[in-house]
């Protein structure tokens, strides 16, 4: 399987579906509204994307299987792409031009791709198994920020999960105190991407689904950074929550979250 091939085809999907997103903003209606929970919502465009995005990738790569946000029947296979056809959707509805279509492929357990497409500043960052990462083919790192004290973070807010509100809050607290700050865009896919690309130094947030952070993930990786769960382990893509840093932060980061491990053990 040739992976480059494969990862520019995804990049060509993702950029043709992103036009559509773009297109239909300016259309979208209050009746066009759903709720599926407590401040989760999804629209048609969401659901059409992610129809157009499993239609091409089905004919890209025939027989392989689907983990998809809005679509519950499909299956996974051997290749499974993990998609999230519009991250951002309450951005999306308000307006806010941040969004991105979020692309994975694992081959069993393993990530082997991962695209991720912000389609109002047209910044395509992908990867693939034993490449570097690029934003654009332009090969981007994580940033050398060597402590807490002189880095960036961003995070999301928990919208249904507030069991751990407290620990979260204490995090949130400690890194507004001690960091140059806290930023919150409402799409991990991009938190993810501007990591891997040196604009955040970490990201965390729990509650997350595997099409938040599966290619966001290993673009990450990819990048020279590093990406576990709260307890600093690999369970990050089906565990509901993910810390991700460059290396030198990465041992200050990760004792921030003794409680969740505490609780865990």
């Amino acid at each position: 399987m040739d992976l480059e091939k494969l990862t520019y085809g995804v990049c060509d999907i993702a950029l043709e579906v992103g036009e559509f997103l773009k297109q239909e903003v300016t259309k979208l209606k209050t009746s066009d509204i759903l709720s599926k929970g407590v401040h989760n919502y999804v629209t048609y465009v969401d659901k059409e994307s992610e129809r157009r995005i499993v239609d091409k990738l089905s004919a890209l790569l025939p027989s392989s299987g689907f983990i998809a946000e809005e679509n519950p029947d499909l299956k996974p296979g051997e290749f499974t792409w993990v998609i999230d056809p519009l991250d951002g959707t309450t951005n999306f509805i308000h307006g806010v031009p941040l969004y991105c279509i979020s692309i994975g492929l694992m081959h069993q357990d393993e990530t082997i791709i991962g695209v991720v497409y912000e389609p109002n500043l047209r910044e395509c960052f992908y990867t693939w198994k034993s490449a570097p990462a690029y934003l654009n083919r332009e090969i981007i790192r994580v940033s050398s920020a060597p402590a807490i004290r002189d880095a960036i973070f961003a995070t999301g807010f928990p919208y249904y999960d507030y069991s751990r509100l407290d620990d979260y809050l204490a995090i949130f607290k400690h890194l507004l105190q001690n960091s140059h700050g806290v930023r919150r865009l409402g799409s991990a896919a991009a938190d993810l991407a501007y990591v891997a690309c040196g604009r955040y130094d970490g990201f965390y947030e729990y509650g997350l689904s595997p099409w938040d952070v599966n290619a966001g993930g290993l673009l990450v990786k990819q990048a020279g950074g590093i990406v576990t769960d709260f307890r600093g382990e690999e369970n990050y893509i089906f565990g509901k929550q993910i810390i991700a840093s460059n290396n030198s932060l990465y041992t200050e980061f990760l004792k921030l979250f003794t409680a969740w491990k505490q609780e865990s053990n």
